[in-house]
């Protein structure tokens, strides 16, 4: 399953007082799970802009302790800056990176939003996806009247808070709690030093377009090609070139490798070339690999490879090296977060190392872990066969059909190669519960419980791994009757690294279920594995009458 992450940026009033920023910023990295990004104080907007993410629960924790602690240091009767700004934590906005959906989110949102309202007595507003009022889903409508005009605004009953009281609250103000989709900064480089021609592209490309007359003078407007982009040219002194600077505020609506190329298209309508692009700020890495998939789908080749060569592809095509060295770990917002993550410490060895940790005195990783590593190469040599199909010479017709085969078996592969580290914590899961104390009754049923949540944790691993590893059988069975068939035998291998490690895991949900007291759930774990290891034999079976002919 993967890892759920949402990202913060709050925006507090104070961008001098480096004292009063960093004990706001100390609130939030003391929260477990949360990882401070980035902080940008402005002297002249008198703001800072803060960026922060980790787990729903944290993320939402620090958020609020950050307004918390913002509404103790901050005074707004005093503040003066060039920004629009109603309070103290002036906007508050989550925003997914991954695993998680918008509604879910919102949700999140939702919740700060109230306990801000009920425990800090803050008047706020929830705007854009989180808006409550359709009217207030515009951040600019809910700042309207900015601090200043904000007691006369709490008392129309059409702007009475969505949480908190409608009291105007002198120190603090009110805040707008939002939730959004990354925005991505996002500068194309043009072989030019002309604003004009840089200005003319953006306004080409940007959603609200030009202003044109009319033939009677009136005024048209003419929307440009993209959605959700927001763009403007100018010219770097420092580079010694002009840029589109974009916005891209829905990448969902318009991804960063659509906005690249529409840009060259209209540079190249106006003679110019696009010579490379930098990225401001974080990017997810769902958009450098649909970028790679992009690229690659144009050049009619396969998408089914690694992340480290979808995210290569999408660095060189875009040029985004073209200015500053494009580093992944420092620009991606899931490898900046997972720079001391720990939960992944077995798919991260190398071979060796995993063999020799296996073979160690420590009892993890055992056989769970590895089924499940054996069943992500048994899908890793179908994936394989679907590459080399996608680019067999004179099967230039069927490559697509190949590179969606390559895809769904790279998806596989690495959910069980997710399996691995999750099966090795769900024994140790097992491990910690068994020592809790166990001194008196009520002791010993809290020991028992957490012992039997964990065991039951520990058996439905092992069946996720069969499942898992059942649906490769799709992939293996296609690429042995249809793939190359000079790789009929990596196919066949394949088949039988699935049976091995829907067996193996087998093994580990017989073996914990026999510790569970709930007896319908032991039923339901034995029924279901049962049916899973009758299914892999057939389609072993099936796939290995395939290669018969070959030899």
């Amino acid at each position: 399953m993967e890892k759920k992450i949402i990202e913060c940026v709050p925006n507090f009033s104070e961008g001098r007082d480096m004292n009063i920023i960093n004990q706001i910023t100390s609130v939030i990295e003391s929260v477990e799970g949360v990882k401070l990004l980035d902080v940008d104080p402005g002297r002249d907007t008198n703001r800072t802009v803060v960026t922060f993410t980790g787990n729903p629960d944290a993320v939402s924790e620090a958020a609020f302790l950050s307004v918390k602690k913002a509404s103790e240091l901050i005074d707004m009767s005093m503040h003066h800056g060039k920004h629009p700004r109603i309070g103290a934590t002036d906007v508050c906005p989550f925003i997914p990176v991954s695993g998680i959906t918008m509604d879910e989110v919102v949700s999140y949102a939702r919740k700060v939003a109230e306990r801000i309202g009920d425990e800090l007595d803050i008047p706020v507003y929830c705007y854009e996806n989180a808006a409550l009022k359709e009217e207030r889903r515009n951040l600019a409508n809910c700042r309207s009247g900015e601090y200043e005009g904000l007691k006369k605004k709490l008392g129309d009953p059409l702007w009475k808070p969505d949480f908190g009281p409608a009291d105007f609250n002198e120190r603090s103000g009110a805040t707008a709690v939002g939730a959004r989709d990354f925005l991505i900064a996002f500068n194309v480089n043009l072989n030019t030093t002309s604003i004009r021609r840089a200005n003319a592209i953006a306004f080409d490309v940007r959603e609200k377009g030009r202003n044109v007359s009319g033939d009677k003078g009136e005024v048209i407007n003419m929307p440009g090609t993209l959605k959700s982009v927001k763009a403007i040219g100018w010219y770097i002194e420092e580079y010694g070139v002009a840029q589109i600077s974009m916005n891209l505020t829905n990448i969902s609506v318009t991804p960063v490798h659509i906005a690249f190329d529409e840009v060259c298209r209209m540079a190249e309508a106006r003679g110019v070339r696009v010579t490379g692009s930098e990225l401001i700020g974080l990017i997810p890495l769902k958009s450098l690999l649909d970028a790679g998939r992009y690229f690659l789908g144009k050049q009619h080749r396969s998408a089914g490879v690694s992340d480290e060569e979808l995210i290569k592809i999408a660095i060189r095509t875009m040029g985004l090296s073209d200015i500053h060295q494009f580093k992944p770990e420092e620009k991606i917002i899931e490898y900046v977060m997972a720079e001391n993550d720990q939960q992944k410490v077995l798919i991260t060895m190398s071979l060796k190392d995993f063999m020799d940790k296996t073979a160690s005195e420590s009892p993890a990783p055992g056989g769970g872990s590895v089924s499940a590593y054996i069943g992500a190469l048994g899908i890793a040599l179908g994936t394989m066969v679907a590459n080399l199909s996608s680019h067999k010479r004179g099967w230039d017709d069927k490559w697509k059909q190949f590179s969606d085969w390559a895809e769904k078996g790279k998806e596989l592969q690495n959910s069980l190669l997710q399996l691995v580290d999750e099966d090795t914590d769900a024994f140790e899961g097992i491990m910690n519960a068994y020592t809790l104390p166990k001194n008196n009754e009520e002791e010993k049923l809290v020991r028992n419980n957490a012992i039997q949540e964990a065991t039951g944790s520990a058996a439905l691993v092992p069946l996720r791994v069969m499942e898992r590893a059942f649906s490769g059988f799709g992939l293996i069975k296609e690429m042995a009757e249809n793939g190359n068939p000079n790789s009929v035998t990596d196919a066949c291998v394949g088949a039988l690294a699935l049976r091995t490690c829907i067996r193996g895991a087998f093994l580990n949900v017989r073996i914990n279920a026999s510790g569970l007291q709930d007896k319908n759930l032991v039923s339901e774990l034995l029924s279901a594995g049962n049916d899973i290891e009758k299914k892999a034999e057939a389609s072993e079976n099936e796939i290995l009458k395939i290669f018969n002919p070959h030899i």
